[in-house]
């Protein structure tokens, strides 16, 4: 994957996942704030004040996730990111890290 391809499926991502945390948010189905700045989206749950960030990271050609629980690094196969070590799929796993944190279930697709 060239860089500019890499950089277009991970603004993508990182405005899919910001959208559906917005559209979870206005649903009231938990309550986060999403603020991003370049490659960097802060979701931030505003019961606990906890955050996890989602960036991407070029040079890597991976995107990262930084939660409670733990940082992970996803690479591109196919039309999916998968994580480096286990195999999970991002949006998955950031489902599961999301209702982690936010003390209710989330899916973020």
């Amino acid at each position: 994957m060239s860089e500019s391809e890499f950089l277009a499926q991970a603004e993508a991502t990182l405005t899919a996942i910001a959208a559906a945390l917005d559209r979870l948010n206005d649903e009231d189905v938990v309550d986060v704030e999403c603020s991003r700045s370049g490659n960097v989206l802060e979701i931030e749950f505003i019961d606990n004040g906890s955050k996890i960030i989602v960036n991407s990271q070029a040079p890597m050609r991976e995107m990262w996730i930084a939660a409670r629980s733990g940082g992970f690094h996803y690479k591109r196969v196919g039309d999916q990111w998968i994580n480096t070590r286990d195999g999970s799929e991002l949006f998955a796993a950031l489902s599961s890290l999301a209702s982690e944190q936010a003390g209710v279930a989330v899916v973020v697709k």
